[in-house]
């Protein structure tokens, strides 16, 4: 295989894809009972805004995470209605995970929802509990936190992050088999503090999500070959999010400079359909598996063009003419060339 048509990874890693949580349509929950609010947590209440008084590294790296725009990012805004749709509120302003139960579907907050997924959010405990929860205990700290193992634990994340099956797609993977978890993948350790990101890169940081795709191109007897290969995620590709979509397309590519830029053409979408969407199945590519497309020899085309894009929002503007380099993000390109 010539450099020309050497694999390069991309895609979205890790063991709870994106970040951004929460479909328009998820299951409904049970509502709270007749004249019972929703439970609401001491420490919540105390708020995390007072966190970045000791821990102003941490508070600085989460500012520009994911989690911190859960509520107020305008595509959020935009997908959701402007929460309209309520159970977004859900993973987007969640109480704390330690107040509703690990493993459990969260509750929305009342208060503090412009801080998106906070630091209460995921350290907060009950109120009868009181504090809050982290790696190791230290009594000596303001907040005293406890050491509780459950806060590293996939079904914390999947409190927001299994509402589409990601953390069961985890346990399938040889990262379940493993023990490697989500936040190997999405809050490692920086070898400068010894302390773990809480910047949480997800499907956003293209850097992360290198690890995780390949997309091959060869030239075979009769046809173009197209590879795609989940080779790093821990969950399938893409998950979490049903907006979320990968699409493969291909171009012939100009031989003579001057030469006009061909269409896209498509040649697979892997996106798992929400509910309404009858007719269509889930085509994501679960972790460790690969998947071929052959595409026909044509007169003249000596050379060929295959891109990778992905999308946050599933619908093209023009589905017969999708334009992916205004619509998606160039993932990965490869090119491959009759000898």
């Amino acid at each position: 295989m010539s450099a020309s048509q050497r694999t390069i990874a991309l895609a979205v890693a890790g063991a709870a894809t994106l970040l951004l949580v929460g479909s328009f349509f998820i299951p409904e929950r049970d509502a709270a009972p007749a004249g019972e609010d929703a439970p609401t947590s001491a420490a919540n209440a105390h708020g995390s805004r007072a966190c970045a008084a000791c821990h102003a590294d941490v508070q600085a790296e989460w500012a520009g995470s994911p989690h911190a725009l859960a509520f107020t990012d305008p595509e959020v805004r935009r997908l959701s209605n402007d929460f309209a749709n309520q159970d977004c509120l859900d993973c987007h302003a969640p109480l704390p995970v330690f107040e509703t139960g690990i493993g459990q579907r969260v509750l929305p907050r009342e208060t503090d929802r412009e801080l998106g997924v906070d630091c209460i959010a995921c350290h907060g405990l009950p109120a009868a509990a009181g504090g809050g929860v982290a790696a190791k205990r230290d009594g000596a700290a303001p907040c005293a936190p406890r050491m509780r193992a459950e806060l590293s634990a996939p079904e914390h994340c999947g409190a927001c992050h299994d509402q589409h099956g990601t953390v069961g797609q985890w346990r399938a993977s040889r990262f379940g088999a493993e023990g490697k978890t989500c936040i190997d993948c999405h809050m490692p350790v920086d070898p400068a503090t010894g302390k773990r990101s809480h910047a949480m890169p997800g499907g956003g940081a293209l850097a992360l999500v290198q690890s995780a795709i390949a997309l091959e191109a060869r030239r075979d007897a009769d046809h173009w070959t197209v590879v795609v290969a989940n080779v790093g995620a821990g969950h399938n590709f893409p998950t979490d999010e049903r907006s979320r979509a990968g699409d493969v397309f291909w171009r012939p590519l100009a031989t003579e400079a001057g030469a006009p830029v061909a269409a896209w053409r498509h040649v697979h979408r892997m996106r798992a359909p929400y509910r309404h969407e009858t007719g269509l199945t889930d085509t994501t590519l679960p972790a460790g598996e690969r998947r071929e497309f052959a595409i026909p020899f044509e007169p003249g085309v000596d050379a060929i063009e295959v891109a990778l894009f992905y999308k946050r929002t599933p619908y093209w503007l023009d589905p017969a003419a999708p334009d992916p380099d205004a619509e998606a993000r160039l993932v990965h390109r490869v090119e491959v060339r009759k000898p």
